[in-house]
C-alpha cells in the first residue's frame, strides 16, 4: 500500500495537516488500514524532502499545513495512470504458513487449513454484512468504502477457494482425509 501516494492524492484535494490526512485516509478507505500518525508525519517529511509537498504555514492552532507541489501533482497523476504491479507480490503469511506446514513433520496440515477456513469464512460473513448494511443506508460519500469492502469480500472468497484447493491437494497426495 502506498501511503506516499495516498497522502499526495488527499493533498491534491486540499491542503491539510497530518492528523487531518490520517482521518481522511481512514474515512475514505472505511478504516480498513489504520494509519499510525507517526507514519503520516514521516511520510510527509519525505514528501517535503522530495519536493512533492510544501509547508503552507499553520492552521492557527500550531498544526503545520501541507500542500501539494507541481511535482507532486505530476507524481500523483502518474500513480493513478499506472497499473499496480504484481511482479513483487506482498508476503502472504497464510501461503508461507501452509508451505512450511506441508514440509515439516508433525504438523496437522488439515487442521491448519480448517482453522483458517473458519476464520476466512467469518471474515467473509463480516465483510458481506458490513457491505449490505452500508448499501442499505448508502450516502454519497460511501462509494470508496464500498469499493474497499468489495475488494475484501473478493479476497476472502478467493482465500476460501484456495484453501479448498489446498485441502484437495492434501487428499490427492494421501496427506489428509
Amino acid at each position: 500500500m502506498s501511503i506516499r501516494h495516498s497522502l499526495l492524492a488527499l493533498l491534491e484535494d486540499q491542503p491539510r495537516y497530518g492528523y487531518q490526512l490520517r482521518v481522511e485516509f481512514e474515512n475514505r478507505t472505511g478504516a480498513t488500514w489504520p494509519l499510525n500518525i507517526g507514519q503520516v508525519y514521516t511520510t510527509l517529511d519525505r514528501l517535503e524532502r522530495d519536493a512533492l509537498v510544501a509547508r503552507d504555514g499553520d492552521d492557527g492552532n500550531g498544526h503545520v499545513v501541507y500542500s501539494i507541489t507541481a511535482a507532486g501533482r505530476t507524481e500523483i497523476r502518474n500513480w493513478f495512470a499506472a497499473p499496480v504491479g504484481r511482479n513483487n507480490p506482498p508476503r502472504n503469511e497464510l501461503a508461507i504458513k501452509l508451505a512450511l506446514a506441508v514440509t515439516l513433520p508433525g504438523v496437522d496440515v488439515k487442521a491448519v487449513i480448517q482453522s483458517q477456513r473458519v476464520s476466512s469464512m467469518k471474515s467473509l460473513q463480516d465483510y458481506s454484512k458490513a457491505r449490505r448494511d452500508m448499501a442499505l443506508n448508502q450516502r454519497a460519500g460511501d462509494t470508496a468504502s464500498l469499493l474497499v469492502l468489495d475488494s475484501l469480500i473478493f479476497q476472502a472468497e478467493a482465500e476460501v477457494r484456495w484453501l479448498d484447493l489446498c485441502e484437495a491437494r492434501m487428499i490427492q497426495q494421501g496427506q489428509g482425509k
